[in-house]
């Protein structure tokens, strides 16, 4: 009798066990028909904001003052697609360094914020699976914000980049519009990409702690280069001709634990403190936010104030 019942139990958990890697399957199918509906989305979005681009170049008009859906350019369209792109390649790489950790995950949230609040005593930070993940995507976006995209990236010399940078902030802050055709010609020389050299030279500038605890691994997922695509952002971002005047786009990340704007931050979740006016802080970033610098009134000096659009 008891043998019966042992078998109808195991029958029962096989049964069980069919079921859910069945529901897992439906629901992975799902996934995968969401996400090539999305992909065909965006190919029809992107195709439209290039027959609008025709279309102005057809009428005599400047292409960067006509807008597609909602309102935005196309040179605004590209860098929301890019954007994203990185972003899921971001978010890729930390949830597979917190399925395989290199080390354990305390280890790695006290690494990652000893690298980003510089004197924090983090000997007693204990972290869950998810606050790790997020943690390290905080890190990789402070990274790519301060070392690839507010650091003109012309040659693979780290000195000799920030020189450059130099030079462009002192050629905007005289004349946006010359800072413009210097930037475009001088990234129409740049490097075609970040080599492995000039990435690991970024990571450990950034985040020191983190690459000891990840062994000096370049991040990367599915055989792609985060930094080689922050690079790739970068340059788009700052080597393009086709962006609207002498725009010039700067990044910014939050530091963790100041106060939450919710005018200037893209929220993940709708935040409900946030609904109720009340205050509420940073708890991580997961992508850079950016800011388009473009020419301002003339100063009694001489040189230009900016306008800023977050």
């Amino acid at each position: 009798m008891a043998y019966l019942q042992q078998q109808q139990l195991q029958q029962q958990l096989i049964l069980q066990q069919q079921q859910l890697q069945q529901q897992q399957q439906d629901v992975r199918i799902a996934h995968e028909k969401v996400e090539q509906q999305r992909l065909q989305l965006e190919e029809q979005e992107r195709q439209v904001a290039q027959l609008r681009a025709r279309i102005a170049v057809l009428e005599g008009g400047p292409v960067v003052q006509r807008q597609g859906a909602g309102g935005s350019t196309v040179d605004d369209f590209s860098i929301k697609n890019a954007a994203s792109q990185l972003d899921k390649l971001i978010g890729r790489w930390a949830a597979e360094t917190v399925r395989q950790p290199p080390v354990s995950l305390e280890a790695l949230s006290r690494a990652v914020l000893s690298d980003i609040i510089p004197g924090l005593d983090a000997s007693q930070i204990s972290a869950t699976s998810m606050q790790t993940q997020y943690y390290l995507r905080h890190a990789m976006t402070e990274t790519i914000s301060e070392g690839v995209i507010n650091c003109l990236i012309i040659t693979n010399s780290s000195d000799a980049n920030v020189q450059l940078t130099r030079i462009h902030e002192h050629i905007f802050a005289r004349d946006p519009t010359v800072a413009s055709v210097w930037r475009r010609q001088t990234f129409s020389a740049a490097v075609e990409k970040c080599t492995p050299e000039m990435s690991l030279s970024i990571l450990y500038e950034q985040i020191p702690e983190l690459m000891k605890h990840l062994n000096g691994t370049l991040p990367t997922s599915g055989g792609s280069s985060v930094l080689e695509h922050a690079y790739s952002f970068s340059r788009m971002l700052h080597g393009s001709s086709s962006h609207s005047g002498d725009a010039f786009y700067r990044a910014f990340v939050p530091e963790i634990g100041s106060t939450l704007d919710p005018r200037q931050i893209e929220l993940v979740k709708r935040c409900v403190r946030s609904e109720q006016g009340t205050l509420d802080r940073v708890g991580a970033t997961i992508f850079p936010g950016l800011v388009k610098v473009s020419r301002g009134p003339q100063l009694p000096s001489g040189q230009y104030g900016s306008n800023v659009q977050v």
